[in-house]
């Protein structure tokens, strides 16, 4: 399938033609503290399952994209491919300092990266697999990802929209990496998309792929976020018998506070991308993410 087939429907898609560059920034974590979102222990670990998550999930996006560019004649496109797959590299970087940090502090978090690397490097991985097989796979990898990308994109939105965060008083270094890094996403929102409908384009391929990404980042996401906060150092136990809020109500008054995205988030979201002549431009304003990216203390940094 042609990427003017891909694209044409969406006018809009030519005024959002940025250059997408890896931007070399860096994180100083020391002072930190390990409840960065104050008081909110289980919105502090949900978002800590970025660090955990994202370095093997993003790592292995950028080598499944690379892997595309070689079907990618479109110049334009293969530009824009290589620059998320810089990008991608560099989210992963960024955040694994600071899951080195928590490892630091004495937070045990090898039992979940065992259950990420299987997940990512064995269930997800390249099997081996050459010819038309090998060819199908790379299909169904880049719809997967190419899923994922949209979820990530609408979070790092609601990242930038978020306010709560700074009445609240969320630490600066941790909001920085952030709202950075949500801000990058929305930048390159329409390029993993655009890549899979260039290589494949299957409208099947496109809903099922959208299915299995959201139900595995769900599972992904819920999981290693109960688990921080059930056996985490960090948190600590009230009460007589020292137990913690279940984490499905601690969940519940997070969203509720806007600390989280909400459940229905997910299937919003969902809904949305599998609907026939979806294109991610079609979401927010993208000049909210090239604002911040302006003045993002780690960005700014970066280009010095």
């Amino acid at each position: 399938m042609s990427r003017n087939k891909a694209v044409d429907s969406n006018e809009q898609y030519t005024d959002e033609s940025y250059a997408i560059v890896a931007r070399a920034v860096t994180f100083d974590w020391s002072g930190v503290p390990l409840q960065y979102i104050p008081h909110e222990w289980y919105a502090t670990h949900f978002w800590n399952v970025m660090h955990l998550l994202l370095p093997e999930g993003e790592r292995a996006m950028a080598d499944v994209f690379a892997r595309a560019l070689p079907f990618i004649d479109d110049r334009r496109l293969h530009e824009e491919v290589v620059g998320f797959v810089g990008q991608e590299a560099t989210h992963a970087s960024s955040h694994e300092s600071f899951r080195n940090y928590l490892v630091a502090h004495g937070v045990d978090i090898e039992p979940i990266l065992q259950r990420i690397r299987f997940a990512v490097g064995v269930v997800f991985g390249d099997h081996g697999l050459t010819g038309r097989a090998g060819k199908a796979w790379l299909n169904e990898r880049l719809g997967i990802y190419a899923a994922a990308e949209h979820f990530t994109a609408v979070v790092g939105e609601w990242l930038l929209d978020n306010t709560e965060f700074d009445r609240i008083g969320v630490d600066p270094t941790m909001l920085d990496l952030l709202r950075w890094h949500g801000a990058e996403e929305l930048e390159h929102r329409n390029v993993a998309f655009d890549a899979f409908q260039y290589v494949d384009g299957g409208g099947f391929r496109r809903a099922r792929t959208a299915v299995v990404a959201s139900a595995g980042l769900a599972v992904l996401w819920f999981t290693t976020a109960a688990y921080l906060y059930k056996n985490s150092v960090a948190t600590p136990r009230t009460g007589k018998r020292r137990m913690r809020t279940p984490w499905p109500l601690a969940f519940t008054r997070a969203s509720r506070k806007n600390l989280i995205p909400g459940l229905s988030f997910l299937f919003v979201q969902l809904a949305l991308y599998i609907r026939p002549g979806f294109h991610p431009s079609k979401m927010g304003d993208i000049d909210k993410a090239v604002q911040y990216l302006a003045v993002s203390p780690a960005a700014l940094a970066a280009q010095q």
